[in-house]
């Protein structure tokens, strides 16, 4: 049965799964492995688009694959990432969770941001819409964080954090993401909040964890993030099977006679005047 936003809040103190999914294929996949939580992220526009980060994704494109990952995992709690400036005003917040939530049948949308994005996230949570948060590093906003580091290692900035984190919750969000912060921090976090936290690179003291389902799996076998464990080098075994392929289509052993479809000798040679 497919778990509730009550559900997810009561996992506080446990250790929630939660793994990003771009395509049918791979939802179907995460929901047959258990996961709790399928985040269409996006991050697809990097791992699944090519696009250097994730500022290029459009809604039409969230659209378009959050379907498609619905479509894989009917009974499994989905979030959707909303994309960079589709939640600039709470308006255009509106609009857009609108069409994910009816379009795409998102059973939850991810907003980053920590202050700055309290006016939307109310708006959505006043319209009814569950809503996660997305604190630490923000990677739409990655360029004026200094890139794609480690945030909250200064008082100043771990302060911060947890000022963001408390008026997340008192906003309305049912769990916060927590990317790429100390794991001292990340933990005095969890802590503080009444609602689970998930983490990425956030260390082991989190409600939950949260993996790009490319990383776990190893599509990508040049890069690895620090805080990425890869479960399986799938992207070593694709390439061998094609390479594979490649040869046996060149040899000509593929296809061979398993591999084909014949017919009666009879109508054989009727086709050829026989």
């Amino acid at each position: 049965m497919k778990k509730t936003v009550l559900d997810l809040k009561g996992t506080k103190g446990g250790r929630l799964v939660m793994l990003t999914a771009y395509d049918f294929s791979g939802a179907r996949l995460a929901a047959e492995a258990g996961v709790d939580v399928i985040l269409v992220g996006d991050s697809l526009g990097m791992v699944v688009l090519g696009y250097a980060s994730t500022v290029p994704v459009t809604m039409e494109e969230m659209l378009h694959h959050a379907k498609a990952a619905r479509r894989g995992a009917p009974e499994t709690f989905v979030v959707v990432d909303m994309p960079f400036m589709s939640y600039a005003t709470p308006e255009q917040a509106l609009a857009n969770a609108a069409r994910l939530m009816k379009e795409a049948g998102a059973d939850a949308l991810k907003l980053e941001g920590g202050i700055d994005a309290l006016p939307a996230i109310e708006a959505l949570v006043r319209a009814g819409v569950p809503v996660l948060g997305h604190i630490g590093l923000t990677p739409q906003t990655a360029s004026a964080l200094g890139g794609y580091k480690l945030q909250g290692r200064d008082e100043a900035s771990a302060r911060r954090l947890l000022d963001e984190a408390a008026a997340l919750e008192r906003a309305g969000c049912w769990g916060i993401v927590l990317e790429l912060v100390p794991a001292q921090l990340a933990r005095a976090i969890t802590e503080k909040a009444r609602i689970p936290t998930i983490g990425i690179g956030a260390g082991p003291h989190c409600d939950g964890q949260v993996l790009v389902y490319h990383d776990l799996v190893g599509l990508y076998s040049s890069f690895a993030p620090k805080f990425a464990k890869r479960y399986v080098d799938a992207g070593a075994l694709i390439r061998d099977a094609i390479a594979r392929y490649a040869a046996e289509v060149r040899e000509g052993s593929f296809p061979d006679e398993a591999h084909s479809f014949g017919m009666s000798e009879e109508v054989l040679k009727r086709i050829h005047g026989g």
